[in-house]
């Protein structure tokens, strides 16, 4: 690997072919970022394509396998957790030489309304309610950029901005339209 990016170090030529021991995409995991970062853009295009395929197929391989994995143990797991009173969580049982764990998380949703409601009730009572719930508050960025000026600047101090993890995708000239 390292001599593939010394060549291209020292030839700079962005039009050369690529040795036979190019890096391949199960080469990345083992060069850092910076090796990565210079080679040829082209090499890099075809790699982010090779990644992203890769990554496609193996989503759609777990969604196969976690498909089959529910059809084989979700009535097992189902008894299992019924024998124990639990409605959600882990169960254990065997099969054959293995120990299946099949867990089942707990997912809550609440009704921000009542919620609200509650809420405004605790403190109505002279209670404190986050000795209760915990309140978030949250604008979509869609709405602030619509308010009105006058609102958006009472709003400002409370808000702070953070850049997002940057994305790359590259194209090749003639895919651009």
């Amino acid at each position: 690997m390292r001599r593939f990016l010394d060549q291209f170090a020292n030839h700079g030529d962005p039009f050369m072919p690529y040795p036979d021991n190019g890096p391949t995409a199960d080469d990345l995991v083992r060069l850092d970022a910076a090796e990565i970062a210079r080679l040829p853009v082209d090499l890099l295009a075809i790699l982010q394509r090779e990644v992203d395929e890769r990554l496609k197929q193996a989503k759609a391989a777990k969604a196969r396998l976690d498909g089959a994995l529910t059809i084989r143990y979700a009535t097992r797991a189902e008894e299992e957790r019924r024998a124990r009173g639990k409605d959600t969580g882990a169960v254990r049982f065997d099969d054959g030489d293995f120990t299946v764990v099949a867990d089942l998380p707990k997912r809550v949703d609440w009704d921000q309304e009542q919620l609200a409601a509650m809420v405004a009730r605790i403190r109505a009572a002279g209670d404190d309610p986050s000795q209760y719930v915990d309140v978030t508050y949250k604008v979509p960025e869609r709405k602030y950029a619509a308010w009105p000026e006058a609102i958006r600047a009472g709003f400002e101090p409370a808000r702070t901005m953070r850049p997002g993890k940057p994305a790359f995708h590259i194209i090749p000239q003639s895919e651009k339209s």
